[in-house]
């Protein structure tokens, strides 16, 4: 996979909208910042098949968080700032929200939990809560009305109208607004089942295509897109090769977890011969995953404010940050 248009700090001609930086340069801004979390808690973060130690924390999650609390206190300033300037009366903060994007298996739950923990530790932002757009896809009974299964996760899949209501009455600061929840187990969305997010100083949106434009329209109607409610946006990168076999490490270890419940969705897989259920598991990367990451999640990624490049080992090896 092509890598992102930035360039090093020392290599900057001026043109690039990033600044790129190595693990080592990026870890020193982590500053007097001290570490919250431990090594124990590090694990319970992580997701199946996604290593991350706490040395990477400290090193890329740490400093991201410190930058992070201060964007979020510049925000609060410029909230009440444009409140004196219409003469409002004051109302509270509206929260700050961060969308995590890149494709299946790249490591995004663990990105956005780990963030979560650390910023809900930063003393200006104690509460901070976690939606993923899975519970915005169409149920399967639809997706199978229509002929999507075989697009879950693409574009088309979602309910992008009722993931725009959503984050306009988090930006409005209206309490106690709803969101769908999914299910891993079953594969679709759960009927009935909601989580409720009450006006946090932080929301962070996790998923696939949260970075994805809608189609311009030609009579210049305004049409707003998921991204138009971030105030910043973490892409994770890495090359098709690795998240292949990522992939499918994963999908072989659920064999032996998750898909041996029998309520799982994925439940006919369990007792397959390990070389079929690797064939089986490369058919889905290469004819849906490897399709959406192509056409709809990677054109997305130099929309991100932070572009996180891994390498094989999971392991962060640069940082691009957009200039401001």
């Amino acid at each position: 996979m092509d890598q992102p248009n930035v360039v090093s700090p020392e290599t900057d001609d001026g043109l690039s909208p990033y600044r790129t930086f190595t693990r080592d340069e990026w870890a020193k801004l982590r500053a007097d910042a001290p570490m919250t979390l431990t090594a124990d808690e590090v694990v319970q973060l992580q997701s199946l098949n996604d290593p991350i130690s706490l040395d990477e924390v400290a090193a890329i999650y740490l400093p991201l968080s410190r930058l992070l609390s201060l964007y979020v206190a510049a925000t609060q300033g410029l909230f009440r700032a444009t409140q004196r300037f219409l003469l409002a009366e004051q109302e509270e903060k509206v929260p700050y929200i961060i969308g995590v994007a890149g494709s299946v298996a790249v490591g995004k739950s663990t990105t956005a939990r780990v963030l979560k923990a650390l910023l809900a530790r930063w003393p200006n932002t104690p509460k901070v809560d976690l939606v993923t757009t899975d519970g915005f896809l169409l149920p399967n009974a639809e997706l199978t009305r229509l002929g999507l299964m075989e697009k879950k996760g693409f574009p088309e899949s979602y309910d992008t109208g009722k993931l725009l209501r959503f984050l306009a009455d988090i930006k409005a600061g209206k309490r106690n607004v709803k969101a769908p929840l999914y299910s891993h187990l079953v594969y679709d969305v759960v009927p009935g089942e909601e989580t409720t997010i009450d006006r946090p100083d932080i929301l962070i949106v996790e998923g696939l295509n949260v970075l994805q434009p809608a189609r311009m329209p030609k009579d210049g109607e305004a049409i707003p897109f998921v991204s138009d409610f971030f105030d910043f946006s973490v892409y994770i990168d890495a090359d098709e090769e690795d998240l292949h076999r990522w992939y499918v490490n994963r999908f072989l270890r659920l064999r032996h977890t998750a898909f041996r419940d029998p309520l799982s969705y994925f439940r006919r897989y369990a007792e397959l011969p390990e070389a079929e259920a690797m064939n089986i598991a490369d058919g889905l990367w290469n004819r849906i995953n490897l399709l959406n990451l192509r056409e709809n999640i990677v054109p997305t990624r130099q929309r991100a404010s932070l572009i996180l490049t891994k390498g094989a080992s999971h392991r962060i090896e640069t940082v691009a940050l957009r200039r401001l």
